[in-house]
């Protein structure tokens, strides 16, 4: 198989990063995907930088001995704000991440919009958004709890409005513009954010943004596939008939058949590699 065959490969804490696979899917027919979701180790936002890093090292270096990709693609902001440098030196194919494309697409509010961003503890405290977007007026907010209710289906309702209410109120209260969507779960609440923020709060979500830079970057190295239509495979280091009932729920295709990845298979890949 030439390299331009090889399939690109996503990796997300859990079920967030399926809004980047989906925005793949369409951008880019003729590519085959794979998809990893550490569902036995999410969410990631709570988590010490150090693990995640690891985590990360772990599945991108799976992603590309065993099942051969010519990308990866970080869809995971906790992962991609505190592991994209350290994945971009150690793994041979090349790394996009979330949080640049987010930062571009909010930076198209103009220079003088003031800029929300919610996400993870981890992600918040990373400061990567607030240096990604540089000079401009931001108010970040860490929003605990939130994945665990988009993966609950919980997505809409009096308890989720209240709950975004309470968390989003510097933001509210700043007037921003926009308001950077820094995980991927988020566009899941798209409905019950709107309700909390009004119709004149830009939500800005990377995943369209982070399918273009996956564009661009293949076309730039001669490695884009256009042929037909290609093929989607998932596989989850938890339960995968949880993951399966879950991601059909949030994403467009049902997930017929996903394959489970054992924790030690992972490690012990990466081991070998070091």
């Amino acid at each position: 198989m030439s390299l331009r065959d090889a399939p690109i490969g996503v990796f997300d804490s859990g079920f967030g990063g399926l809004n980047i696979l989906a925005a793949l899917h369409d951008l880019l027919p003729g590519e085959d995907l794979v998809y990893v979701g550490d569902s036995a180790r999410s969410p990631y936002g709570s988590r010490r930088a150090e693990e995640v890093v690891r985590f990360s090292l772990e599945i991108g270096t799976w992603l590309v001995r065993e099942a051969g990709v010519k990308m990866v693609v970080v869809g995971c902001n906790t992962a991609s704000a505190v592991a994209l440098e350290a994945l971009s030196d150690q793994l041979p194919v090349p790394v996009i991440g979330v949080v640049g494309a987010g930062a571009r697409a909010a930076r198209r509010l103009g220079p003088r919009a003031v800029i929300g961003i919610i996400g993870t503890e981890r992600t918040i405290d990373s400061g990567a958004y607030q240096r990604a977007l540089g000079e401009r007026d931001t108010v970040a907010v860490a929003c605990p709890g939130l994945v665990e209710l988009v993966e609950a289906g919980e997505v809409e309702g009096p308890r989720v409005e209240a709950i975004l209410r309470e968390r989003l109120a510097p933001i509210i209260e700043a007037k921003a513009r926009g308001l950077l969507l820094g995980c991927t779960h988020y566009p899941y609440l798209a409905r019950s954010l709107r309700r909390v923020l009004g119709p004149d709060v830009v939500l800005i979500s990377p995943a369209e943004e982070t399918a273009f830079d996956v564009r661009e970057g293949l076309i730039s190295l001669g490695l884009d596939n256009t042929r037909g239509h290609g093929s989607v495979r998932f596989w989850c280091t938890g339960d995968p008939e949880v993951f399966r009932r879950i991601g059909t729920r949030l994403y467009p295709e049902p997930l017929e058949v996903v394959e489970h990845l054992d924790l030690a298979v992972l490690a012990s890949v990466w081991r070998a590699s070091a």
